[in-house]
C-alpha cells in the first residue's frame, strides 16, 4: 500500500544532519499579513493622526489608506484598535498584579494563621458583617477602635 523508494539507506548521521538543517531555518517572509496584523504595525501612527492634535477620522486614515491598496473602511480600523488596546491592557493589568503580588506582599509561614484566626473571629460574631471593598478585599464593618483591639489581639 505504501510506495516506498529503494533510494539509499538513511543513517544516524543523515538524520542528524537534516534535524540540523532543519533547526537552522528562518520563519519565511509573508507577503500578505491579515487586516489585524496590518493594524497592529500602524496603529501607533493611526492613533497619533486620528488623535486629537491630528483631529482626522478613521474614515479619513481608511481613504489614506486605499490609495495604497489597504482596503479597509473606518470602523473595521477602529475596531481593530480597540480590540489591541484591551489587550495590551490585560496585558498590562496581569502583568503588574502580579509584580504587585510577588514584591509588595512576600509571603510568610505565619501570614495564613493570621488571616484564618481574623476570619474566624468576623463568622463568630454575627452582627459583624462583611463588605468588599473596591480591590476585592473583605473588610468588617466594625467600628475602627474594634478592628485596632482584634489587629492587636492577633
Amino acid at each position: 500500500m505504501s510506495e516506498h523508494q529503494n533510494s539509499e539507506v538513511i543513517t544516524k548521521g543523515k538524520i542528524d544532519k537534516a534535524i540540523n538543517l532543519l533547526k537552522e531555518q528562518k520563519p519565511k517572509e509573508r507577503e500578505d499579513v491579515s487586516d489585524r496584523d496590518a493594524v497592529r504595525q500602524m496603529r501607533r501612527y493611526i492613533e497619533k493622526v486620528t488623535s486629537d492634535k491630528y483631529g482626522y477620522t478613521y474614515d479619513e486614515v481608511s481613504e489614506m489608506l486605499k490609495g495604497l491598496g489597504i482596503n479597509l473602511i473606518g470602523g473595521r480600523i477602529k475596531y481593530l484598535i480597540g480590540e489591541l488596546k484591551k489587550s495590551s491592557r490585560r496585558q498590562k493589568k496581569t502583568s503588574s498584579s502580579d509584580d504587585k503580588n510577588r514584591s509588595s506582599n512576600p509571603a510568610t509561614e505565619t501570614e495564613p494563621l493570621v488571616e484564618n484566626t481574623a476570619s474566624v473571629q468576623a463568622s463568630s460574631e454575627p452582627d459583624k458583617s462583611t463588605v468588599n471593598s473596591a480591590k476585592g478585599k473583605r473588610q468588617s464593618k466594625q467600628p475602627l477602635s474594634q478592628q485596632q483591639q482584634a489587629e492587636s489581639n492577633l
